[in-house]
């Protein structure tokens, strides 16, 4: 007398592999191995699919786009409220640096990298061989974070003389410091190549027997605006 035989299936959508994937006791060991591997392959197949399509948002899945390097201008008057101090950044929103390109009366550009991932900030002049590091402060934090969350929303910016605080601060020379260049990430290092690094330290001023021998202003869309003022220390 023929047993009675036990019937397991998985249902699937119509004209799918018959209808369905099942395996029926009594059957060929190769035959359920054979229906075994096409129900697996099967659905690998299909889970495959439907995260391609989530992540390509053909489903409506969230995607997140990594923000690219961006170019903001900021144009501000100087104190005087009479000439305009013309700059631009270059924003990396994936790294979180700024650098600033930054155009002199004379039409000569220097460079301001804003590093915040190793917080040091690197002044690279026009016609200078060197590069001065400093480290960041809280205030230094707070100025490129608001560029950073202004180039999101726009990517030009004018400042007026009426609304813009300024303030001035001035940087020691460490003239004979030696700095470790492998402590100052691939950015700082590749904008200052072939160049020799000096570290300087904030002070209160260069006193009256020192002489400042170059100052660079830099703007933020915050509406602060600063002037950055070195001089050699005593070695």
């Amino acid at each position: 007398m023929m047993g009675h035989r036990m019937l397991r299936c998985w249902n699937l959508p119509e004209g799918t592999l018959e209808g369905g994937c099942c395996m029926k006791s009594g059957s060929s060991d190769s035959h359920h191995i054979l229906k075994k591997a096409l129900c697996i392959s099967f659905s690998a197949s299909l889970l495959l699919i439907i995260l391609a399509l989530g992540l390509t948002g053909h489903l409506g899945l969230p995607y997140q786009h990594l923000q690219p390097s961006q170019a903001v201008r900021f144009t501000a008057p100087d104190p005087t409220g009479v000439l305009l101090l013309n700059h631009s950044a270059v924003v990396d929103q994936q790294n979180d640096r700024v650098t600033f390109s930054v155009t002199t009366g004379a039409n000569q550009t220097s460079t301001v990298l804003f590093d915040i991932k190793h917080g040091l900030i690197c002044y690279q002049p026009v016609h200078q061989e060197s590069c001065f590091v400093w480290t960041m402060e809280t205030s230094d934090y707070e100025n490129v974070q608001s560029v950073l969350r202004a180039s999101v929303h726009k990517s030009q910016f004018q400042l007026f003389v009426n609304e813009t605080q300024r303030y001035t601060e001035y940087l020691g020379v460490l003239s004979a410091s030696q700095t470790d260049v492998s402590t100052l990430g691939e950015s700082l290092k590749l904008l200052c190549q072939d160049r020799s690094i000096h570290w300087t330290k904030r002070a209160e001023g260069p006193g009256k027997q020192r002489l400042v021998y170059f100052c660079i202003d830099i703007c933020f869309p915050n509406n602060i605006c600063v002037s950055v003022c070195f001089y050699y220390l005593p070695e």
